[in-house]
C-alpha cells in the first residue's frame, strides 16, 4: 500500500503528540467556507468547550479568531482578512465537517515543511538514480544531458547486432559546468550538464548515462512519496525521525516564558532541555538509519568504477 504525505504527516504527529496523552482540541464545521470568508459556523455543541480566541486550524491553513458565539456556533476572524492564511499559510476554501484544532501544537504546515527539509537533508549521502539516452551523431564528443543530473554513475554504449548488449563505456567525463552558448551560436548545453563521450562508437548508436539527481519534494496530501521523492518507501522511518528532531527544538523555545504560574509550576514536572534531550534521541535514530541505508545504497551501487570492472 503507497504510503501518502498525509500519511506520513499523520506518522509524524502521533510521535510527537502521543496516541492517547495529549489529545488535541477540536470541534468541526457546520457549513462549508470559502478562501475570503471572515465568518464561518462551527458544530454549536463542541464550539462553547473547545473554541478559543488565539490560533485555529482548518486543514493546513492557520485562522486567527476574533471571537466566536457560543450558542450559534459562529466563528470572526480577526482583522478580516489579515486573519486568513495566518503565519504564511494559504488560505482556502473548506468543506464541511472539516475538523477545527484550536491552537495546534504543531500545525501541519510546519509539519511539512520539517518532512520535506528531511527529505532534502539526506542528499548526497542517498540519491535518487535517473536516466537519459540519445543517438550518438559521428565527430561529436559532447552532449547535454538532464539539468538535474548532479553527477553520473555510469554510461552504456547499445552494441550492434542481435544481442542487444549494452557495453560500459570507460572514457567519458561529466561536466557540470558546461558551456550554455549563447543565443546567437548554437548551445552544446542549454541544460547547463553534458556529458563528454570519447570511447569508440558507431554513428547511430543509443547512448544512455545514468546519473545522480536529488529527491523531489511532497507537494498534495495525496503524492505517494516512492513515486514523487524517487526513495524507496522503506526511506519513510527515517525521514519521520528526522523530521521530529527538526520539530522538537520548538517546544524548548515555549518554556523560555516562565512568567505564568502554570508555567513554574509544570517545570517541576518538565525539567529544562526535557525537549532538547528528546530531540537528540530521535535525531540518533535517524542517523543510525541513514547510516544503514548509505551503506546499503554504497553495498549495490558502489561507483562508476566499480561498474566497469
Amino acid at each position: 500500500m503507497a504510503v501518502t504525505f498525509n500519511d506520513i504527516v499523520e506518522r509524524v504527529k502521533q510521535q510527537l503528540l502521543g496516541y492517547a496523552v495529549d489529545q488535541e482540541v477540536i470541534t468541526f464545521l457546520a457549513d462549508s467556507m470559502t478562501a475570503t470568508d471572515t465568518m464561518f459556523v462551527c458544530d454549536p455543541e463542541t464550539t462553547s468547550s473547545a473554541m478559543s480566541r488565539g490560533m485555529i486550524e482548518i486543514d493546513d491553513e492557520l485562522i486567527w479568531v476574533k471571537k466566536f458565539d457560543k450558542v450559534s456556533g459562529t466563528v470572526e476572524v480577526m482583522g478580516g482578512l489579515n486573519g486568513r492564511g495566518y503565519a504564511n499559510t494559504t488560505a482556502a476554501p473548506h468543506s464541511a465537517d472539516t475538523f477545527v484544532k484550536v491552537d495546534p501544537a504543531f500545525p501541519r504546515k510546519r509539519i511539512k515543511e520539517a518532512i520535506n527539509d528531511a527529505i532534502r537533508g539526506v542528499y548526497p549521502d542517498l540519491w535518487v538514480f535517473g536516466e537519459y539516452e540519445f543517438p550518438y551523431v559521428a565527430a561529436r564528443y559532447e552532449y547535454p544531458i538532464p539539468a538535474e543530473a548532479e553527477d553520473v554513475y555510469k554510461v552504456v554504449i547499445n552494441t550492434i547486432g542481435p544481442s542487444r548488449v549494452w557495453f560500459p563505456a570507460t572514457k567519458w567525463r561529466y561536466n557540470a559546468l558546461a558551456s550554455v552558448g549563447s543565443q546567437v551560436a548554437p548551445t552544446p548545453a542549454p541544460t547547463g550538464r553534458s556529458i563528454q563521450i570519447y570511447d569508440f562508437v558507431v554513428p547511430g548508436r543509443n547512448v544512455r548515462v545514468t546519473y545522480r539527481k536529488k529527491p523531489n519534494d511532497l507537494v498534495n496530501n495525496n503524492d505517494d512519496f516512492e513515486t514523487v521523492t524517487g526513495f524507496p518507501e522503506r526511506y519513510v522511518d527515517m525521514i519521520v525521525y528526522s523530521a521530529i528532531w527538526r520539530l522538537l527544538p520548538a517546544l524548548e523555545a515555549a518554556r523560555l516564558q516562565q512568567s505564568a504560574v502554570e508555567s513554574t509550576e509544570r517545570s517541576k514536572i518538565v525539567g529544562p532541555k526535557d525537549a532538547s534531550n528528546a530531540s537528540t534521541y530521535y535525531m540518533q535514530l535517524y542517523q543510525t538509519r541513514l547510516r544503514e541505508e548509505r551503506e546499503r545504497l554504497l553495498e549495490l551501487y558502489d561507483s562508476n568504477f566499480t561498474f566497469n570492472g
